[in-house]
């Protein structure tokens, strides 16, 4: 088949890109590099066994003339490019609502015109402001006020689910929905918020690990590998159709605990800095203190379940940027 997976040069995309070429495929790629990178896929593109059936283009998802070419000659879409990242969000907040909004309609109308199966990554974001779990995909949804730009960023994804749905219900269009709970291994970033990146990096060089607020909010942690796993299954299973699926970890940590675990398997001698939320985001910030997935869902329909646990996620990412001097 042939593939395009939006954002596939992102640290999820090219890791699905990379899975997608160890399945047989042709993968094509379209990526801005606004969060991603082209070191996320260079091997994919030095290596001869791999570089004939891969292809980048560097280019807007809002470039209507080239998401037509691309759409038009693959069989299945991946979208995955979106603004992503807490500090990305905030800093961009105008860029982040296009591209989520627009990005989107632009993909879901022209997988509708040529008929193309297409898999929609959503966010654990859409949410909002629950406080119970596990969040189920028939819960209601919680929002601050649209003064808190950090909102902004949960309303575009759950405006890209009603669009998908309503392309699904209206056109008969084939799409999936994944709503990703934090989604964390090698490649990623701790540049736009990513808080086991950004500690683990604080953790290996000595400084102190900066923990907001007083660190009781909660959050799983899902391995890359894991993740590609479910959305692959997803777009496979022709029973999941029209349907929206959580995808996530199982095992619920506070974030002063997770500081205090990512001290402990890097063998750091870093202290924990609790910082306030006003001193460490600019105003439009407010966070969730609890996100925690249900993924019986998922289990029942493709049967996934997460195979790699928080230490093992841990270790990797340490090893990773060890190796690979990442931020």
């Amino acid at each position: 088949m042939r593939i395009l997976v939006t954002g596939g040069a992102g640290f999820i995309g090219s890791h699905l890109s990379e899975a997608c070429l160890a399945a047989g495929h042709e993968v094509y790629v379209i990526d801005d590099l606004s969060t991603g990178s082209t070191k996320n896929i260079l091997h994919l593109q030095d290596d001869p066994a791999l570089s004939q059936r891969f292809f980048f283009h560097r280019d807007t998802i809002l470039n209507r003339e080239m998401m037509m070419e691309l759409v038009g000659t693959c069989d299945a879409v991946y979208h995955l490019a979106a603004a992503v990242g807490v500090q990305y969000i905030l800093d961009n907040p105008l860029h982040s609502i296009r591209i989520n909004i627009q990005g989107t309609e632009m993909v879901l109308e022209l997988c509708a015109k040529f008929k193309k199966r297409v898999l929609i990554a959503s966010s654990s974001e859409v949410y909002g402001k629950h406080l119970h779990a596990p969040l189920t995909e028939t819960d209601n949804i919680i929002y601050g006020p649209s003064s808190k730009f950090r909102w902004s960023y949960a309303a575009s994804k759950l405006m890209d689910e009603f669009t998908a749905l309503a392309y699904h219900r209206v056109s008969g269009l084939e799409v999936v929905i994944a709503r990703l709970f934090n989604t964390v291994g090698p490649r990623q970033t701790g540049a736009y918020g990513m808080v086991i990146p950004r500690l683990t990096a604080q953790a290996l060089s000595g400084q102190p690990l900066t923990v907001y607020g007083d660190g009781a909010q909660t959050r799983t942690f899902t391995h890359v590998a894991d993740v590609v796993e479910a959305l692959m299954g997803l777009m496979a299973s022709p029973n999941t159709n029209g349907e929206l699926y959580n995808v996530g970890g199982i095992e619920e940590i506070s974030m002063a605990d997770l500081a205090k675990r990512i001290i402990r398997i890097t063998d750091s001698k870093s202290k924990i800095q609790y910082i306030s939320y006003e001193d460490a985001f600019p105003q439009g910030f407010e966070d969730m203190q609890r996100r925690v997935p249900d993924i019986s869902k998922i289990n029942a329909a493709i049967g996934f379940e997460p195979k790699n646990d928080l230490d093992t996620i841990l270790r990797q990412v340490a090893w990773y940027m060890r190796t690979h001097h990442s931020s």
